[in-house]
């Protein structure tokens, strides 16, 4: 769908907004729009042909951020467990169009996509998303892509291994991700970047629900992970690393890496360090609680039944010492769209509602290195959306957004309430 016009003002009136700085709410909730940013809040004055939104009894709050999304996977027909392999990178970018539209119209409006590994011939599919909806041609989240997730043959994001395939079946190059060794890492890393990634992927640990042997296994050697992380951080651009294992998370933040996923089986040990170090965890927690792995093979419900209640149990205590968090699903290994079923996992494993929404507001911009987002201030960009109800008392409301605008453009609205 194309970007709908947008008039030059909008007064965008409520019952109540979030101040997720103050953690407070504030009535009413009164902004100003100008073009994609915000002009002013609880304005003095509003032109006289800006167009009046008055949403009634409702909460407004900063658009929600996921930082961990691969779009190009999943959607609305994921019944077969082949598609990795049966998608070509035409068929795959369509899809991930539909998933796009569903992630914005949830209320998240900055998604990371971190890492395809699949099969494309070395088109970074998710740097076409990202410019398409910054086009104006689908309606869509701002995309943050990774390109292709850097990993070793036979690695957890090798795509082969999901499916356990036979040799040769799906040859994968250096562009693509696969790589091994010094010199081709750095290669891997320098293609991503050359081509669009804003930032950089690894997998550093094995996963659970693939066929590499344990899931916390450390998958690229300590002088790997280092060269990656040297690469990306010359070009200013950081890193994100899929870690399970507490060796691969321990070497990941000694090297550089800014940014571990999943962090599954951190030591209370490297969790001293983890924050020494001042990184970020993206724990993707809500998986332990609703991914179906009933139709996985027995291998992989064993990993999962041994690795997600550990999971849980560590991103509780690094809730609990107060460790940097932001808000990522990993959809969809649960569904686009049903994004903001992370924030009620955090708030189940010790944060306050408060804290959930600054992990996918404030928490998240901070991740990502930019300050025009994740706050209701003026001159920031208009990325908001509005909940029933009061947020910091119920996180639950966060699943029934009612409203969306992204940069000033309004993409969806329900009846107004109250």
């Amino acid at each position: 769908m194309a970007r709908p016009r947008t008039p030059d003002h909008i007064h965008l009136r409520s019952a109540r907004m979030l101040d997720v700085v103050a953690g407070e709410l504030v009535s009413p909730g009164d902004l100003l729009i100008g073009g994609e940013r915000i002009l002013e809040v609880a304005p003095t004055s509003v032109p006289g042909d800006a167009e009046v939104i008055d949403l009634g009894d409702v909460t407004l709050i900063p658009g929600l951020m996921d930082m961990e999304v691969n779009l190009l996977l999943g959607g609305p027909d994921h019944r077969s467990p082949l598609n990795a392999v049966q998608d070509d990178p035409a068929l795959r970018t369509l899809r991930s169009v539909a998933n796009a539209r569903r992630t914005l119209r949830a209320g998240f409006t900055t998604v990371r996509n971190l890492g395809l590994f699949i099969q494309t011939g070395g088109l970074l599919l998710d740097v076409a998303l990202m410019k398409a909806i910054d086009f104006g041609w689908f309606e869509g989240p701002r995309v943050v892509p990774a390109g292709h997730a850097i990993c070793p043959t036979g690695g957890h994001l090798d795509p082969t291994m999901f499916q356990a395939l036979a040799p040769h079946l799906m040859p994968l190059t250096v562009e693509e991700g696969i790589a091994n060794g010094i010199s081709e890492v750095r290669k891997a890393v320098r293609y991503q970047i050359k081509y669009g990634a804003k930032l950089i992927k690894v997998c550093a640990s094995g996963g659970v629900m693939s066929h590499t042997g344990p899931a916390g296994a450390q998958q690229y050697s300590d002088e790997e992970l280092a060269a990656i992380v040297d690469e990306a951080h010359r070009a200013g651009l950081r890193v994100a690393a899929h870690a399970h294992g507490d060796a691969g998370i321990r070497t990941a933040i000694e090297v550089g890496v800014d940014c571990i996923e999943h962090g599954s089986l951190m030591s209370d040990e490297t969790l001293d360090r983890f924050l020494e170090l001042e990184r970020f965890l993206v724990p993707t927690t809500y998986l332990a609680d609703g991914m179906d792995v009933s139709h996985a093979p027995p291998d992989l419900q064993a990993k999962a039944a041994e690795v997600f209640p550990r999971a849980k149990a560590t991103v509780s205590r690094a809730i609990a010492r107060g460790a940097r968090i932001a808000c990522g699903t990993d959809a969809p290994a649960i569904p686009h769209g049903k994004n903001a079923k992370e924030l009620l996992a955090l708030v189940d494993r010790g944060m306050t509602p408060l804290q959930a929404i600054r992990s996918a507001t404030t928490v998240a911009a901070e991740l990502i290195d930019v300050d025009d987002r994740g706050r209701l201030d003026a001159g920031l960009l208009a990325d908001i959306i509005a909940v029933p109800g009061d947020p910091l008392a119920d996180i639950g409301v966060t699943e029934d957004v009612r409203f969306v605008m992204k940069g000033g453009q309004v993409y969806r609205r329900e009846p107004a309430a109250g």
